[in-house]
């Protein structure tokens, strides 16, 4: 196993870098070229989704405004002043889904609709891995939830339950369960911990013993890498889920970032493609081209001014599987692509982050909406479009950091990132509390005004005097 730090950094040990590893089926000639040329054997994902999405958001706009499934403002935060249909999620969803659909058609016709990439990991069938279907359900339950919000509203705990289900639905199949193993078992070894291997892979495993003896059995194991890795998968899916639902609060804003983050992962998974690193690879691209696709092709109705929006359907979907495909990369111990995957996303879970730390610092509630997010303070300086211009500038920046962790050493991106993250937010804090620091330096000039105004009045002796001699008498 990979000490920590060089899983953090590929820099660490030479050849750990995507550059460096061995990759006995890579497609040949250099690096770019081959990306690419996966890049354009999967490319038919990336049209069906975009079709589909592009067609259905029209439809499903009419569905919502006949069943009066619309954003009313009755908000003075909300940007918009007119009524605007919801379900834009279910459009995206169907695009997703179309994606995911024609790989398992194109699984049944090698080589005619797409392209596969060579590889060793294939299964049973001699075909490569499609994506889970635990992926889908938890998509599909994401999204229903979504809906169910949208048309007539449940509680956050509902919201949180569904969340969590979707977890549970990646947990099951181990989508996202070995980045555990990346990081406790270097941890573990580093202090003599022994290790084992269980289900096919290497794992910590725990007996509890029983009060009595059950026959064979005299404890109950428990397989920690697993459990904690269920943990890990369950904060994540809460976090950048709520964290995509926090940052839709402008005409395209949450679809176009996404894209942007579609795009770094996807050159991401085309690196791990190159090196054939595991069974994972084709389904990496596949999501990310979907998701890419119905991004794009829901666009153009979402963007300012907007006909539809996503409403919890999309956000909460969109974060889901974006941290799908997050969790995946380190499914063979990379533990930093996945710090790649979530600088590439970073402008939701930078939003979020400011937006608790905010909160707190007023005494409020953490779940309290308020007007003082990234876009709304973007939006009151530049308007909405030019607000969305300058986050996708932002976006970009981050998958731009994210996707060059692939090529040069991680500790530099790491650096990089903080300068940039801590730059954005100390100005957005400082921004969201100018009322609270004046209020704060108009307190403390209060007692000097009083003090000042206290004062007996100049004497007549000193009247046209020099102000600075009669200030010193």
């Amino acid at each position: 196993m990979i000490p920590l730090l060089a899983q953090l950094d590929p820099g660490f040990i030479p050849g750990l870098g995507l550059e460096g590893l061995p990759a006995e089926n890579a497609a040949s000639g250099p690096a770019h070229e081959g990306r690419l040329a996966i890049f354009e054997g999967y490319i038919g994902v990336l049209v069906i989704s975009f079709l589909v999405a592009l067609l259905a958001t029209p439809l499903m706009r009419r569905l919502a405004v006949a069943n009066g499934v619309i954003d009313r403002p009755s908000e003075a935060r909300k940007v918009h002043r007119m009524p605007i249909a919801y379900l834009g999620g279910v459009a995206v969803y169907l695009g997703i889904l179309a994606g995911i659909f024609y790989s398992y058609v194109a699984a049944k016709l090698p080589d005619v609709l797409i392209q596969w990439h060579p590889t060793k990991y294939l299964n049973d069938s001699n075909l490569h891995f499609p994506v889970p279907l635990s992926i889908l359900l938890g998509l599909t339950i994401i999204m229903l939830v979504g809906v169910i919000d949208d048309v007539s509203g449940i509680s956050p705990r509902v919201k949180i339950g569904g969340q969590l289900i979707a977890a549970a639905a990646l947990a099951i199949d181990n989508v996202g369960v070995k980045l555990a193993q990346g990081i406790m078992l270097p941890l573990a070894k580093a202090v003599g911990i022994p290790t084992t291997m269980h289900a096919g892979y290497e794992t910590l495993m725990v007996t509890i013993p029983l009060p009595v003896a059950l026959g064979p059995v005299d404890g109950i194991p428990i397989d920690f890498v697993y459990w904690i890795g269920t943990a890990i998968i369950a904060i994540s899916v809460l976090g950048l889920c709520n964290a995509s639902n926090l940052i839709d609060g402008l005409d395209g804003l949450l679809s176009g970032v996404t894209a942007i983050a579609a795009m770094g992962l996807l050159v991401v998974a085309l690196g791990l493609a190159y090196i054939d690193d595991g069974f994972r690879d084709a389904q990496r691209i596949i999501l990310c081209l979907a998701l890419l696709g119905a991004c794009l092709g829901f666009l153009p109705h979402n963007f300012n001014p907007a006909t539809i929006f996503l409403g919890d359907a999309g956000s909460l979907m969109l974060g889901f599987c974006t941290c799908a495909i997050i969790l995946t990369l380190g499914d063979t111990g990379k533990t930093f692509l996945v710090a790649a995957g979530l600088i590439i996303y970073a402008v939701p879970i930078i939003d979020t982050s400011l937006a608790i730390v905010r909160r707190k610092m007023e005494g409020r509630s953490i779940s309290a909406a308020d007007d003082q997010h990234l876009h709304h303070m973007l939006k009151r300086a530049l308007g909405v479009k030019g607000a969305v211009a300058s986050l996708y500038g932002i976006a970009i920046s981050f998958a731009v950091l994210g996707a060059a962790v692939t090529l040069l050493r991680a500790r530099i991106i790491y650096v990089l990132t903080l300068i940039l993250a801590a730059f954005i937010g100390v100005i957005a804090i400082k921004i969201a509390r100018k009322k609270s620091i004046e209020a704060q330096a108009a307190a403390v000039d209060q007692p000097a005004a009083q003090a000042a105004a206290a004062l007996p009045s100049a004497s007549p002796a000193v009247v046209g005097k020099d102000p600075v001699a009669g200030a010193a008498r």
